[in-house]
């Protein structure tokens, strides 16, 4: 009771006559609070010098580690129009099964000898190809003959042209003579005369001696004669040479100038044979492009393109399959403030919807319903929602995964980092300070190694 008033209270009557009064005066809850709160302060004093473990919570989802065993979508990769299903959705289908059939739409494909007529016209064009061989090996062997005929030709016009060559030589040497033979007749003709003006020979022999001199003027002038004619013989020689190499060389030209075309025209039917073999090959690609097929073991999880009859453009997605193999990871997102605290091999602690857990952040070991993780890969670029890509795959040294788990689920994550006293995490969580940095013992033995 609170003894405002200068009188007494305890005077008018004893307390002891009281038992509530009695009770109320033996309380020592001064004392009791005292007690608590030193205990308490004590016990909060322990407890902030408890080990907290730093780490990064971040939101993700179950994928898959390899691109190739995520959900994918099988696309058409013609034009065409659906004809029929052959599976359901929720089948399970092996490589190579069939699961819906396309009809081509396209009026360039309609055609339903296309592949023997195209198969025709290559035959064709291959046949062309083999003339335009045949006439090329006979101009060349037309060339050939050209050849050997002109080198024949040119060596026996050069024979004649050196025959009419020493003929010339001959009738000069020819020529010489009758003219030292006129010149000596002249000089006996001259004597002969003085001899027979003296009196001393007789007319007989003045005109033997001068029928002598004629027929040695008559012998120089057939000489001069066969001179000429022999130089209009090489000169005839080295126009008919020059004549039969220009003639040849001409010949061999136009047979040259005829393989050339035929080359060229060999050429562009080879050309347009291998086109056509392109396209036959295309064409029988594209009649197996009507047959989708499954491009690997898997289950059909959705038919995006139903209706029977529906035209189908290329590129178009038409079901969609999952994987029947294939490796879980999460995906999830970072901040770029963090990204420098993350490294390849660093744990993390998952927690995945649907199976219940218990999460102390600071304390992963006393955690339950929680699965570990590792860092397996850090995307290199930001990116489109202003954060990093991290893929983070089962640990090995902890539990295994629930095989329940369905790709696509999401996850609660907290990537563990150093450990520190809780004084220490609230005064930064106060200031607003970022986790420490940190790396694992396993990249400073790394580092190591490399120095």
């Amino acid at each position: 009771m609170l003894n405002i008033s200068k009188r007494d209270i305890n005077l008018d009557f004893h307390q002891d006559d009281y038992h509530s009064l009695r009770h109320v005066d033996g309380l020592r809850s001064g004392v009791v609070l005292k007690k608590i709160l030193v205990y308490l302060f004590l016990a909060i004093l322990v407890i902030m010098f408890i080990p907290w473990t730093q780490n990064i919570r971040a939101d993700g989802n179950l994928t898959a580690l390899m691109p190739g065993q995520r959900p994918q979508t099988i696309q058409a990769i013609i034009d065409g129009r659906l004809e029929a299903w052959y599976v359901q959705e929720g089948d399970y289908v092996k490589k190579g099964d069939t699961i819906l059939h396309i009809s081509e739409i396209k009026a360039d494909y309609l055609d339903p000898q296309l592949m023997e007529r195209t198969q025709w016209q290559v035959e064709a064009k291959q046949s062309t190809a083999a003339s335009y061989k045949d006439k090329i090996n006979a101009l060349e062997n037309q060339i050939t003959a050209l050849r050997s005929s002109a080198q024949l030709k040119l060596t026996q016009a050069r024979n004649k042209l050196t025959q009419t060559r020493l003929k010339v030589i001959s009738d000069s040497m020819d020529l010489v003579a009758a003219g030292v033979n006129a010149d000596i007749a002249k000089l006996q003709f001259d004597r002969m005369q003085k001899l027979y003006d003296d009196g001393l020979k007789s007319l007989t022999a003045y005109e033997n001696r001068k029928n002598k001199l004629q027929e040695a003027n008559a012998k120089l002038i057939s000489a001069e004669n066969k001179l000429l004619s022999a130089r209009n013989d090489y000169l005839n020689a080295q126009v008919e040479l020059n004549s039969i190499r220009v003639d040849y060389e001409k010949d061999i030209a136009k047979a040259e100038s005829d393989k050339f075309t035929a080359l060229s025209s060999f050429y562009d039917t080879e050309a347009s044979v291998n086109k056509l073999q392109n396209q036959y090959s295309n064409y029988s690609i594209r009649n197996g492009m009507y047959y989708i097929r499954a491009p690997q073991d898997g289950y059909i999880t959705k038919a995006i393109r139903t209706g029977i009859g529906e035209n189908i453009k290329e590129g178009t997605p038409i079901v969609s399959i999952m994987p029947e193999d294939y490796a879980l990871a999460v995906e999830l997102y970072i901040e770029p403030l963090d990204l420098p605290l993350i490294e390849k091999g660093q744990h993390v602690r998952i927690q995945f919807d649907g199976w219940p857990a218990i999460v102390f952040a600071g304390w992963p070991n006393t955690s339950y319903g929680t699965y570990g993780g590792t860092v397996y890969a850090i995307d290199r670029f930001l990116g489109d929602n202003g954060m990093f890509r991290v893929l983070v795959v089962p640990d090995v040294e902890d539990h295994a995964w629930p095989d329940a788990l369905r790709m696509g689920s999401g996850t609660n994550n907290m990537m563990l980092l150093k450990d520190v006293p809780i004084w220490y995490e609230l005064w930064r969580q106060i200031n607003g300070f970022p986790p420490d940095y940190y790396r694992s013992n396993q990249m400073d033995n790394k580092d190591k190694k490399k120095a």
